[in-house]
């Protein structure tokens, strides 16, 4: 579904990514863990194509995306729906923007319903269909401007799946929830991962991952630092060395949390 060769990106003058290589399949739930600033976020940029990478070589392709190395931007996010602080930052400064619009306009891969485009009544059903399957039915007439931190979130998963993708990537998705609004998160991935939908998630957070995400890939200063399995990495050991200090895992009822120890 997702394979980097040899990927690396340079912003500014500072190197971001060094040589990234990584493959992801499809329906290979996957975590992508690692501090603040270690090229998680870059990662996903250059998946969504905003950001790409510096050439390696002639007929060297370093990206590609379900087979593709080339992708139109709305063709893509019809197969990648896509979950990020910054798309929803953009949502918010559309005047008068509803909760149901912001969802239909994700079937055009832009911040507004375009003027010129139809909006079917097999496009509204799917709104409504995929806003019960994160709970946020009751947020159709809202205005996404007014939203909390929480209900923005299940309102972009549900925009994200109005295409019905064959993966989401989720960046930093808890970002700014509280602790009721987390819970509902992780549920709403569990759901999503047993219905079929591959997830890609991005996180500092090990709450996060999901027992049905069964491979953790480690990153830390723009390079790979681990790759296997949630029992192997998801630990005292790996986790103190992709964050330079002491963590503490503990298990409680099957789910697992990390203390700077």
């Amino acid at each position: 579904m997702i394979e980097l060769d040899h990927a690396t990106v340079v912003r500014g003058q500072v190197k971001v990514l060094h040589g990234l290589t990584l493959s992801i399949a499809q329906g290979q739930h996957t975590a992508l863990l690692g501090p603040n600033g270690c090229g998680k976020s870059t990662l996903i940029k250059l998946i969504t194509r905003e950001l790409y990478p510096l050439a390696v070589g002639a007929g060297t392709v370093a990206v590609r995306v379900l087979g593709q190395s080339r992708w139109q931007a709305d063709r893509l996010r019809s197969q990648l729906g896509i979950v990020t602080g910054d798309l929803s930052s953009n949502l918010s400064d559309m005047p008068g923007l509803t909760v149901e619009q912001a969802v239909l306009s994700g079937f055009f891969a832009s911040y507004v319903v375009p003027s010129f485009r139809e909006i079917t009544p097999a496009m509204r059903e799917r709104v409504g269909e995929t806003l019960a399957l994160t709970g946020a039915t009751a947020l159709r007439e809202r205005a996404y401007a007014e939203l909390s931190a929480g209900e923005t979130r299940r309102v972009l998963i549900a925009r994200a799946l109005v295409n019905r993708p064959q993966a989401l990537l989720l960046d930093e998705p808890s970002t700014g929830l509280d602790l009721v609004a987390r819970q509902q998160l992780v549920a709403t991935m569990r759901t999503l991962a047993q219905q079929g939908i591959t997830l890609v998630l991005v996180t500092h957070h090990i709450e996060e991952v999901i027992p049905e995400i069964e491979r953790v890939v480690l990153l830390r200063d723009g390079r790979v630092l681990a790759d296997d399995t949630r029992q192997a990495l998801l630990r005292d050991g790996p986790l103190s060395e992709v964050f330079g200090g002491a963590i503490k895992v503990v298990e409680h009822e099957g789910r697992l949390t990390a203390y700077a120890d």
